[in-house]
């Protein structure tokens, strides 16, 4: 098998403590490993509620932040260790698209200054003729045209505009990969359905992987090749996202498609409330399973370690959660069961 593309390998990173910070901890993501092949391009989503660890996860791939432990790899090579101009390479072939369509834009400037400091900071043309032409192909990708946008300010565009040229300006670098975190969570619904086929086609005729962040499982379904299921920092569920999502195997999981209103009157919609305060889990990285105090399947084994991946269905689908290993080692304690008190 050729060399991964990225290749991510139980990512640990923890905020707070240190020798002058003495206080609680907070652990953002934890053991993550996740692997994006050269070939085919694919989607692979990352998704989960807020506060899952999704944004801490993209800013570690774009090299914005550095991992407490554990290895980030681009073609083998490690991001932490690259030279300057490695480095300069490697965010040329690694772009981002970020949430907010008008925060990255500098309001002083015209909408034509981000598709010129890219190509004048990464030497992409040796003229103003073949740098026009450069913009207007990109521009051409995302359905539109220079001479409609250059000249504008960013706040003269609609949320929709702003977003398709921060497309546009990751394409100009023809990137290997693009990191999206929630691309389409502020825009509205027309726009989004062009934003995803956008991506679509940036990944079958031009070879682009995706790394797309999300909290939409509807966007993930539609798009989405794999998926990693997040839940307070760990990987609770992985595999095909059609199969993930259609056959979910981790109590979290089911739980979260479950709580997706179906357009059907005759079926009741609504989930288990819970009051619990899960973060309490969070705050030691030898702590067990962070679902513990929500699942209703919950062992006391569970407070021992945090589950591995078990394989629990095809394509590569695994779920997190003891309830797949030997049969005979998981028995379930229920809520009930542990209301009862021990007999004197």
């Amino acid at each position: 098998m050729s060399q991964p593309l990225l290749e991510i390998e139980n990512v640990t990173k923890v905020y707070g403590g240190g020798f002058l910070q003495r206080g609680p901890v907070t652990v953002a993501l934890q053991d993550l490993s996740l692997t994006i092949q050269q070939e085919p391009a694919k989607i692979i989503t990352v998704a989960g509620e807020s506060g899952s660890g999704k944004t801490t996860l993209a800013n570690l791939v774009l090299g914005f932040i550095k991992p407490t432990a554990g290895h980030i790899r681009y073609r083998g090579q490690e991001v932490a260790a690259m030279t300057p101009q490695e480095l300069k390479q490697y965010r040329r072939e690694v772009q981002a698209v970020f949430q907010d369509p008008y925060e990255v834009y500098n309001p002083f400037y015209r909408v034509k200054h981000v598709f010129d400091m890219a190509i004048r900071n990464f030497h992409l043309a040796r003229s103003r003729q073949e740098a026009r032409e450069m913009v207007e192909e990109a521009l051409n990708v995302v359905g539109m045209r220079g001479e409609e946008v250059l000249e504008k300010y960013p706040h003269q565009l609609s949320g929709g505009q702003r977003q398709r040229i921060m497309v546009a300006r990751a394409y100009l670098l023809k990137p290997r990969l693009i990191v999206a975190d929630e691309p389409v969570s502020m825009v509205d619904a027309s726009l989004r359905a062009m934003i995803l086929d956008i991506m679509l086609r940036l990944r079958d005729e031009h070879g682009i992987s995706f790394l797309y962040i999300t909290h939409d499982l509807s966007t993930a379904y539609q798009i989405g090749d794999e998926i990693y299921l997040l839940y307070q920092g760990t990987v609770a569920e992985r595999g095909d996202t059609v199969e993930v999502i259609d056959h979910p195997k981790h109590p979290y999981v089911q739980l979260l498609i479950d709580s997706i209103p179906v357009p059907d009157p005759t079926i009741r919609w609504g989930g288990r409330a819970t009051t619990v305060d899960d973060e309490e889990m969070r705050v030691n990285v030898h702590s067990g399973c962070r679902f513990y105090p929500r699942c209703d399947q919950r062992m006391e084994r569970c407070l021992q370690s945090i589950p591995p991946l078990y394989p629990v269905g095809p394509k590569g689908h695994e779920a997190a959660c003891f309830l797949y290993e030997e049969p005979s080692q998981a028995t379930p304690t229920t809520r009930s069961e542990e209301a009862v008190p021990a007999a004197d």
